[in-house]
């Protein structure tokens, strides 16, 4: 299915060169899997005559496609005997070689005039499985050596994070289910210790994690440090799935069903020292691993959801105390959701200081702007950060 989806747009044009009017979608559906999987050979999971001979006997054997079998077995067989000329006319159309709406290009050229064709190309490959190390139980060192000794190739990657060459099932990893890693991205991975790291507080800050679900970045804030960690989360039903990962890695954390925009429904009173502002957003920073976001956002989600990010800064930040930090954080590669909203903020916060911050991280390339090798000891997800602190008064 992944694969299907990397190739979605292409395989719509290739049905467009085969047919004058839109097939039902149950044929629809069947004609662009086969073109998405067989347009080009050396990708194909099977020969594309296999392809083809297996979508025309499940379209007979299907009632909702029995009607269109013949139609398909058509469309089909010409595919086959004109593939180059039909492949090469869908490549003078950007949104089949991209896979990737138009206005979603257009959006990339103008926030990365100089690196839109490689966010794309990261786009439309496949993402690695990164673990993210529990440093109260191993060091990153000491687990590359216990999964090397098990025959599991991986590198490095980042502070905390190991790399696998091979995706596995989680259950499968070492010690996955003892707590001792979790599966986190090595972008995301990046959020504790940047809000942690120098951060002036008592023995044990108080640590507010907004928007916490699945608690990823609630947990590795405990892994690091003992703070006394509120997980906010609005969807009372992800609250569990916060509580299922605190308890897979033996930490307690506060978890709270509440908007984050209302304080005055769940907040004490108390003053944050550190605040993680993890924000809804376009999620346009991994869409390697969704490949169907793309299709499944709509141009107009972006001043939508920029506006929510807004209104989570100016209701937290009244929150956090003098001298304490919030990160701001989304996985989104759209300056509107990033940088834009950062120059608008401090804009309008005086007593807001940009500390050192690492921005926009494009996917699949390092922090400075350089390609990722083949090993991937560097590969992570798009993703934004912005670490702000608060001036005293």
């Amino acid at each position: 299915m992944f694969q299907v989806l990397r190739s979605l747009a292409r395989a719509e044009h290739l049905r467009k060169q085969l047919a004058a009017r839109q097939p039902p979608p149950p044929a629809d559906a069947l004609l662009c899997v086969v073109l998405a999987l067989g347009w080009r050979a050396e990708d194909a999971p099977y020969e594309v005559f296999t392809l083809v001979n297996q979508a025309v006997e499940a379209a007979k054997r299907n009632p909702a496609t029995q009607a269109q079998a013949g139609f398909i077995n058509g469309c089909l067989r010409r595919f086959l005997r004109e593939r180059d000329a039909l492949v090469a006319r869908a490549d003078l159309d950007p949104v089949a070689v991209w896979n990737h709406p138009a206005w979603w290009i257009n959006r990339l050229q103008q926030d990365h005039p100089d690196r839109w064709q490689e966010i794309l190309h990261a786009d439309n490959r496949h993402a690695p499985m990164t673990l993210r190390v529990n440093t109260r139980k191993t060091t990153p060192a000491a687990y590359l050596e216990r999964l090397h000794a098990a025959n599991i190739a991986a590198v490095a990657s980042g502070r905390f994070g190991v790399c696998l060459q091979q995706a596995l099932p989680v259950h499968l990893v070492p010690g996955f289910d003892a707590g001792v890693v979790s599966v986190q991205d090595a972008a995301a991975q990046m959020a504790a210790p940047l809000l942690l790291d120098g951060l002036q507080a008592g023995a044990a800050p108080r640590v507010l994690d907004a928007c916490a679900a699945p608690g990823g970045k609630t947990a590795h804030l405990l892994e690091l440090a003992d703070c006394r960690v509120t997980a906010l989360e609005l969807d009372a039903a992800r609250c569990e799935r916060i509580h299922q990962t605190l308890g897979r890695l033996h930490l307690q954390a506060q978890v709270v069903a509440g908007d984050a925009c209302r304080p005055a429904q769940w907040w004490d009173g108390a003053l944050f020292d550190a605040i993680l502002l993890d924000a809804p957003c376009t999620a346009s920073g991994i869409v390697r691993r969704h490949p169907d976001v793309p299709w499944l956002r709509r141009e107009s989600d972006i001043a939508q959801l920029a506006a929510t990010q807004a209104r989570l800064l100016r209701s937290l930040w009244p929150l956090l105390r003098p001298g304490g930090r919030l990160l701001y954080c989304t996985c989104s590669v759209f300056r509107s959701e990033g940088s834009g909203q950062m120059e608008t903020f401090l804009a309008h916060n005086t007593d807001a200081l940009l500390r050192p911050s690492p921005g926009h991280l494009l996917p699949h390339f390092d922090a400075n702007g350089q390609s990722v090798p083949d090993n991937r000891a560097g590969d992570h997800d798009g993703f934004f950060y912005a670490l702000l602190e608060k001036r005293p008064a």
